[in-house]
């Protein structure tokens, strides 16, 4: 399954490259994500759990981050395996383009399935990767944008939150 989308984000491409270098920003988008930790340079570990069609499964994985061109692009590569629902890797390149109110960010995303999960069938399994891709990228520009529905004020916003937008 691959797929490719572009989003226009409020945000200089500094803060969206942080942002996705950043365990705290990924755990806040990644649909599913009960935590995420690590840094770009060692990989991050992650345990997300997800209902895919009938098979709900806990994945435990890693992703690593590569290919890193400060400001402009990167690539995230993760696997993770499911117990009996079967496995799931996938990678994502990225590319951030300075814009007039923010950033370009571009995004070309590849993904397989084994075990219980492939039996789904392709067309099931293509509108998950699809969903699931689509929520993390509406989610780090609602992140990003301030435009979540956190009604905690800036002052007390999470410490990266404020971090990232400076």
């Amino acid at each position: 399954m691959e797929m490719s989308d572009t989003r226009e984000i409020a945000a200089e491409p500094e803060v969206v490259y942080a942002a996705l270098l950043s365990p705290d920003v990924l755990q806040e988008c990644v649909p599913g994500a009960q935590d995420v930790t690590g840094s770009p340079e060692e990989g991050f570990e992650a345990t997300v759990t997800q209902k895919v069609g009938p098979v709900k499964a806990t994945f435990k994985g890693q992703v690593t981050v590569s290919d890193l061109v400060p400001n402009e692009s990167l690539k995230l590569s993760g696997e993770g395996k499911g117990g009996a629902a079967g496995f799931a890797k996938g990678g994502a390149t990225v590319r951030l383009e300075a814009i007039e109110g923010g950033t370009r960010l571009s995004y070309d995303v590849e993904a397989k399935v084994g075990g219980k999960l492939a039996q789904l069938g392709s067309r099931i399994i293509d509108g998950f990767a699809k969903k699931m891709a689509d929520q993390f990228f509406t989610r780090l520009q609602e992140v990003l944008e301030g435009t979540d529905e956190d009604p905690q004020p800036e002052a007390e916003k999470k410490g990266w939150l404020a971090r990232l937008r400076g």
